[in-house]
């Protein structure tokens, strides 16, 4: 349970990290046109904060921490988090910098392996809850 308060903590800091800095250097590089950097903060508070929040509150009811595969869930859902930011922070700096014609195709296609990291890490998440929930429900019938 304290690595998924850890998580959430780290990723809050981080998401009130990434509004400042995108407020900051597009106001530094008097840039006004959209770019992935006004998302981040969004993403960081909801693939981050709120998605272990809620996790750890699950955790807290399910036990789901316990399963085996539990910390290879942990460990790669942190990975597409920090894929997925990482080559959105690129974007947002090649885009205010250099313009929205700097981003290749290639670079894209690096991005979204971020994307299907955090995809899997989802249906690997539901698997585990719905073990642990199926362990409950085990556990209560046995107890009544």
């Amino acid at each position: 349970m304290r690595k998924l308060f850890t998580a959430a903590a780290v990723y809050l800091g981080l998401g009130l990290f990434a509004g400042l800095f995108y407020r900051e250097f597009t106001r530094a590089m008097d840039f006004t046109e959209q770019t992935q950097l006004n998302t981040l903060h969004t993403h960081l508070f909801v693939l981050g904060t709120f998605f272990f929040l809620i996790a750890l509150g699950l955790d807290k009811a399910f036990n789901f921490s316990s399963l085996k595969g539990f910390s290879g869930w942990f460990v790669l859902h942190n990975v597409g988090i920090v894929w997925t930011i990482g080559f959105m922070v690129a974007n947002g700096i090649v885009h205010v910098v250099s313009g929205p014609e700097a981003w290749g195709a290639m670079y894209a296609g690096m991005a979204g392996i971020g994307h299907i990291i955090l995809t899997v890490s989802f249906i690997q998440f539901f698997v585990l809850l719905n073990k642990a929930l199926k362990k409950e429900e085990s556990a209560r019938r046995a107890a009544a």
